[in-house]
């Protein structure tokens, strides 16, 4: 069967050639436009972002980097490695910057790779607070090769423990302290941070994977002027396509490189660095940065909305696009609101609570900013939210207002 003929859009030729897939990729774009997608890390990439990612360039294997590839005719996809790393440079005002690592774990491990050993003591934040798989979880790489030690939030406000970080930084003298989260609503303090690190000789990992969109269009402070290396994610609210960068100084510049390839990662994803480029050059753009500062409004207004419905929100409200809030207080606990919500076409995460053993709500305003959705419809989201886990919404009727909302609200207009 001949596959030399022209591209041409991804369902038709799926159509014919493949039904069976077609109809599952159908079936997910409906899904996606009938349901609201709440979950913080989640995202609607751009028409273009998604034309790079069906791109010709899939095809190309180019392991190394552009003019010392380990394959020939790698001439074309340098050129794209290179306007991706520009691009980012440029966004981030960073001096490096690594765009191969397929995922955001992927980027981290890398800057482990790059500036620590096994064995050696690592402070970050502990993972029933917040902190990620990669920040030393026992089933993770990072909980078997290095020794991590977790500070924890305030009991009273759910704020970081400034005062604990510098007390177990100083008594631990660890090799290198992270910064981040995939639960914390509020800005990280990079400065204090840096302090921190600079008076234990320790180097700085800001795993900004979350905020970094907001941070591409000047809504949350920027890790990269206080942080050795920043790793991050090119999906989330930067709305690009899945994937993981890296940002450093040019003094570590090497050291990263290597530790992605050929340490941790073999021939670079070609169409997925052109998709990145594409997402760099749009946040770039006044209406990226007009979108990162909705995202934050709807955010604080959901967050409010969500309080008044009976939640209790953790730090009494958010600076991001990502809210987590304890559903206890309508009678239900996370795992079992998440299910029930979902069944009504709100679609969101379960987290842990800082010092409870519950699991709570994880949501994010990124999507439905993205499809256009304001304050007025936060307010209606809050309140459908709050009238589903308290009973008062049966799922049928809760079903056709999220249909109703989303329908007038399409993440790829037809």
């Amino acid at each position: 069967m001949s596959v030399t003929h022209a591209p041409e859009g991804s369902v038709d030729v799926l159509r014919r050639q493949d039904p069976e897939l077609a109809e599952i990729l159908l079936g997910e774009l409906d899904r996606q436009a009938t349901t609201l997608q709440l979950i913080a890390a989640e995202n609607f990439t751009s028409s273009a972002v998604l034309a790079a990612l069906g791109s010709p360039l899939a095809n190309k294997y180019a392991e190394g980097y552009p003019g010392a590839r380990y394959h020939g005719g790698c001439e074309i996809v340098d050129v794209a490695e290179r306007v991706a790393m520009q691009r980012a440079q440029a966004l981030f005002g960073a001096e490096h910057a690594n765009v191969q690592s397929h995922s955001g774990s992927s980027a981290v491990l890398a800057a482990y790779a790059a500036l620590l050993r096994p064995g050696d003591t690592v402070l970050a934040l502990g993972l029933p607070y917040g902190g990620h798989l990669t920040h030393g979880s026992p089933a993770n790489f990072s909980g078997r090769w290095f020794d991590f030690v977790g500070y924890g939030v305030d009991a009273e406000t759910g704020l970081i423990d400034h005062d604990q970080v510098r007390a177990l930084a100083r008594t631990h003298r660890p090799k290198a302290i992270v910064c981040g989260s995939i639960a914390y609503p509020r800005h990280i303090d990079y400065a204090f941070f840096r302090e921190v690190a600079d008076e234990v000789g320790a180097y700085l990992i800001a795993d900004a994977a979350h905020p970094i969109g907001l941070v591409a269009g000047g809504a949350a402070p920027n890790p990269v002027p206080y942080a050795d290396v920043v790793c991050a994610t090119t999906h989330k609210v930067l709305r690009g396509p899945r994937g993981g960068m890296i940002l450093c100084g040019s003094e570590l510049a090497e050291r990263v490189d290597r530790a992605v390839f050929p340490f941790t990662q073999g021939g670079a994803q070609m169409h997925t660095i052109a998709a990145k480029a594409v997402a760099f050059g749009e946040a770039a753009t006044p209406a990226f940065s007009a979108y990162a500062h909705q995202v934050v409004a709807n955010a604080r207004i959901l967050a409010a909305g969500l309080a008044a419905e009976g939640l209790v929100v953790t730090t009494g409200g958010t600076d991001t696009h990502l809210i987590t809030a304890d559903p206890a207080p309508l009678g239900v606990d996370g795992r079992r609101a998440r299910g029930r919500l979902a069944a009504a076409g709100l679609i969101l995460d379960c987290c842990a609570l800082p010092h409870d053993d519950a699991r709570g709500l994880r949501l994010g305003t990124a999507a439905v900013t993205t499809q256009g959705m304001g304050e007025r419809e936060m307010g209606r989201i809050a309140a459908l939210l709050g009238g589903v886990l308290r009973g008062e919404v049966d799922g049928k009727r809760a079903r056709a207002e999220v249909r109703e909302l989303a329908g007038r609200f399409p993440p790829y207009p037809r």
